[in-house]
């Protein structure tokens, strides 16, 4: 089993402020860095931009009836990988060629550690635990993802 990468910065873009500020407590407590929360497109595009996350957590449906999906495609242009966190599976699955993944909500905080570790891992080419409960990882080979050892 591998550990949290500790130091890789997350971005997470997320409406419900709740959602967002437990997200970011449980990712910090497991060693990742978070960027500003956003909950706009916009917003999201500028901390990125700036930052260059490693990965990237959007929720579908944001603040402002901004979109989540359309927010991966713009973060897929800038390179950086985006997991999509939402109750709308079926929008998110129909999103896989803009983003690597997808986590339903409801989750627990455990799952969301593991997805990203697990994401991270994968990214980078490393052998990883196995697939957290409830993520879909989307076509491997168009995002770089090397397989699993």
């Amino acid at each position: 089993m591998t550990t949290p990468q500790v130091g890789k910065t997350l971005m997470i873009v997320e409406d419900e402020v709740l959602v967002a500020t437990v997200l970011r407590s449980e990712l910090e407590d497991a060693g990742y860095h978070i960027l500003d929360l956003t909950d706009r497109v916009a917003a999201a595009l500028e901390v990125a931009k700036a930052s260059q996350p490693d990965l990237a957590l959007v929720n579908i449906q944001l603040a402002a009836d901004d979109d989540g999906i359309e927010l991966a495609e713009q973060l897929k242009a800038l390179g950086i990988p985006v997991l999509l966190i939402s109750g709308q599976v079926s929008r998110a699955r129909s999103a896989r060629t803009v983003a690597i993944a997808s986590l339903p909500k409801p989750y627990d905080a455990a799952d969301m550690v593991l997805a990203v570790t697990y994401l991270l891992d994968r990214l980078q080419g490393r052998a990883s635990l196995a697939k957290p409960r409830g993520l879909e990882v989307f076509d491997e080979d168009n995002f770089g993802l090397a397989p699993a050892a």
